[in-house]
């Protein structure tokens, strides 16, 4: 049986392909790589040496949501995201947004990001989904339970994969 022919989305590369995401995380304590740009002009070359990479989208986020990650505040989380966003986007860049925060997605669209991306499924925030609506821009969701400093006491499953898909519906 053949697949349907991919629907095209405004403002991201053709979906006939796998996409690859590069990822820059402007936070001091993320788990992969926290500290490891330090300031927005180290944070922009590596996005940009990700596209030279070969990423086709650059997502940067400003929260670490490692287990028992503390949050930024929200003037914390833009002050490292905006600029990054602002820069990477003037350079030609797709750029997504990593945030669980309204006003943060909403900051970083305007500075040039293509889409939302929402570790916390829309939940962490209510006025997230309607910003991301009203700006008409793509949103990934994921499968969320709780904030990163408590996620690991809500890491249970009687049955991970139907669990998954009941609480995303």
């Amino acid at each position: 049986m053949k697949s349907p022919a991919p629907r095209a989305v405004a403002g991201l590369p053709r979906l006939d392909r796998c996409l690859v995401m590069g990822v820059v995380n402007v936070t001091p304590d993320s788990f992969s790589d926290g500290g490891r740009w330090p300031g927005p002009d180290d944070a922009v070359e590596h996005g940009l040496e990700l596209v030279r990479d070969g990423a086709d989208i650059v997502d940067v986020g400003g929260e670490s949501t490692r287990p028992g990650a503390q949050r930024p505040a929200e003037s914390e989380e833009l002050r490292r995201v905006v600029p990054v966003v602002r820069e990477l986007a003037a350079a030609g860049a797709l750029v997504s947004v990593d945030t669980m925060r309204s006003r943060v997605a909403a900051a970083a669209v305007e500075s040039g990001a293509a889409f939302v991306n929402d570790v916390s499924g829309g939940l962490a925030d209510p006025d997230l989904l309607p910003v991301v609506a009203e700006a008409e821009c793509p949103l990934v969701l994921m499968h969320w339970r709780e904030h990163a400093r408590h996620m690991q006491e809500r890491a249970v499953y009687d049955d991970v994969v139907p669990d998954v898909v009941s609480e995303l519906r």
